[in-house]
């Protein structure tokens, strides 16, 4: 079982990083949170969750072990799949799910895409017992670098369209979150495009 990949990176997108170690590259899906703590960096170390298939090995990376912890948490409710659990990760925070979870806020959990009621409560009843909240995660979230706005509308985009929502739509939405705030980060673009798509 494969604990971290440390490596450079070769090719970063807020849906994939592509980590070269020595000579070999791995494909890890990583959250938005993720994207944000190694955006800018050459190297990077990322912990893994290998998910294994009859048609696929899919690695799942994290920028620290709480959000891996937290991803495995998510993954082992009935009806919560990898894929699913990342967009949790990408519409909020490791430390806002924990805090979502723990004041057993199901309509905050159901602004996610694809998270209806009954599986927001599902979250919440098989996880609130196993989360405790630990005041040294809350770590600061990196610096937001302001770009020009049509990089971050391509980037915001193409991150939609891999997460697998349609072209047309996102970039519907995207320009309606950049006419509203122009300065926005990709991330955070992104983030309040999950929550409109």
């Amino acid at each position: 079982m494969i604990e971290y990949i440390r490596g450079e990176i070769a090719e970063l997108t807020p849906a994939v990083a592509v980590i070269d170690c020595n000579g070999l590259g791995y494909a890890v899906n990583i959250s938005l949170n993720t994207y944000s703590a190694i955006q800018g960096k050459g190297n990077c170390k990322l912990f893994i969750h290998e998910a294994i298939r009859e048609d696929a090995h899919i690695l799942f990376g994290f920028a620290d072990k709480a959000e891996r912890e937290i991803f495995q948490l998510l993954i082992s409710v009935s009806g919560i799949g990898g894929n699913t659990a990342r967009m949790i990760l990408s519409a909020m925070s490791y430390q806002e799910l924990v805090q979502v979870i723990s004041t057993e806020n199901a309509n905050m959990l159901k602004t996610v895409k694809g998270i209806g009621l009954k599986t927001a409560q599902r979250v919440i009843v098989d996880l609130k017992d196993k989360i405790k909240i630990s005041a040294s995660d809350a770590a600061g979230q990196s610096a937001m670098l302001p770009m020009m706005n049509n990089e971050v509308q391509n980037e915001a985009v193409a991150a939609l369209t891999m997460l697998g929502f349609a072209s047309a739509p996102s970039q519907k939405v995207v320009q309606t979150i950049l006419k509203e705030e122009p300065g926005a980060a990709v991330e955070r673009v992104i983030k309040l495009a999950l929550k409109r798509l």
